[in-house]
C-alpha cells in the first residue's frame, strides 16, 4: 500500500484543538497513526510548534517515528521561497508560509495540508506557487485542507 506523504503545516496541529477544524484534523492524524499517511514536517513547523500550547506540542510528540518525517530547510528551499515572494505569490512578511510550500515542493510530497486559507490554501496563490514551480523545474504541488481527506482515501 502506498503511504501518502503529506506535508503538514502548523495550522493542522493547532486545528486539533480548534472547534471549527478539530474533526477533520483529528481524522487526519488518526489516518497517520493507522499508517495510511506519512506526516512530513520541516524545522519551520517544529519551530512554530515549539511556541504553541503544550496540548498542541503533544500532538507532534505522540506521532510514531515510522509515520513522521522531519526535514531541515535547505538553501534550495530558501531560494524557491524567495522566488515565490519575487513572483508575489506571498508578501515578504509571509516568508515562513513560503518556506512551508517550498520545502514541501523540494521534498516532492504528494500534497500539502493546511488550514491557512489566506496564505496557502488559496486558489490564486496556488496558481502562483505552481507557476513558479514549473518555471524552476519543479512539479505542481497539491494543496488542500484536511476537510478533503476522508476515511476513503
Amino acid at each position: 500500500m502506498h503511504r501518502i506523504r503529506a506535508y503538514v503545516d502548523t495550522s493542522v496541529f493547532g486545528g486539533v484543538h480548534d472547534e471549527e477544524f478539530q474533526d477533520a484534523s483529528k481524522r487526519f492524524f488518526k489516518l497517520v497513526q493507522e499508517g495510511r499517511f506519512i506526516a512530513v514536517i520541516s524545522r519551520v513547523t517544529v519551530d512554530e510548534i515549539s511556541g504553541a500550547p503544550e496540548k498542541v506540542r503533544q500532538i507532534l510528540a505522540d506521532l510514531a517515528d515510522d509515520c513522521l518525517e522531519i526535514y531541515e530547510f535547505t538553501e534550495e528551499a530558501s531560494q524557491l521561497a524567495k522566488a515565490y515572494i519575487d513572483a508575489e505569490a506571498l508578501g515578504k512578511a509571509s516568508f515562513e508560509d513560503a518556506m512551508h510550500v517550498a520545502i514541501a515542493t523540494v521534498l516532492n510530497v504528494d500534497l500539502i495540508l493546511s488550514w491557512n486559507f489566506k496564505h496557502i490554501v488559496n486558489y490564486n496563490r496556488i496558481m502562483k506557487f505552481n507557476s513558479v514551480n514549473l518555471a524552476n523545474g519543479y512539479r505542481m504541488v497539491e494543496i488542500r485542507s484536511p476537510l478533503e481527506i476522508g476515511n476513503d482515501d
